[in-house]
């Protein structure tokens, strides 16, 4: 069976030089949870989109969105379908016309887009906790809200440790560099 969630909160935590970010969903008609780990990135347009940050170019999951519109289709909903080997799958169902397409996606980027083409989210029942979710204070970790870890200044938008990372890449880091 299938219940619908929505974003309830995103935090951003530091352990040490590593950063995550844990995506917690919460049951719409009930008092569920679903906490997920995403990537960066993936938190990065997610906290865009609900602080309705505008960025001069278009994301990657703005640009899925137009491309989705532009073929004729519609991101109906996301649904977190299972989790295998500590590892969630979703997937996003498009309308175009009267077909309905699944296509298989991480879910941090179907919460992405589900949130900008305001399509509903669903995830198996199976998957929602009824514990209390707490996040563990490790040592030498640090728990930032996303504000807190974003808001760095109007034209920053990226955390330190982040920034610091790209000014050390080199051109060879990215492969098969030839000068």
């Amino acid at each position: 069976m299938l219940v619908e969630v929505r974003v309830k909160e995103l935090r951003f935590m530091r352990f040490s030089s590593d950063s995550i970010a844990l995506l917690l969903l919460e049951e719409v008609d009930g008092d569920r949870f679903l906490p997920i780990y995403i990537g960066e990135a993936e938190a990065v347009a997610i906290y865009f989109h609900l602080r309705g940050k505008v960025v001069s170019r278009p994301l990657t999951h703005d640009l899925l969105c137009s491309v989705l519109r532009g073929m004729g289709g519609k991101l109906h909903k996301v649904v977190i379908t299972k989790m295998n080997q500590q590892t969630y799958f979703a997937e996003l169902l498009v309308q175009r016309n009267e077909e309905t397409i699944a296509l298989d996606a991480r879910p941090s980027d179907s919460i992405a887009l589900a949130l900008r083409a305001s399509a509903s989210i669903f995830a198996n029942e199976d998957l929602l906790n009824t514990e209390t979710i707490e996040v563990s204070e490790n040592e030498g970790a640090a728990e930032l809200t996303f504000g807190e870890a974003f808001e760095m200044g109007e034209d920053t938008c990226l955390p330190d440790d982040l920034v610091e990372r790209l000014r050390r890449l080199n051109p060879e880091d990215f492969g098969r560099f030839q000068p």
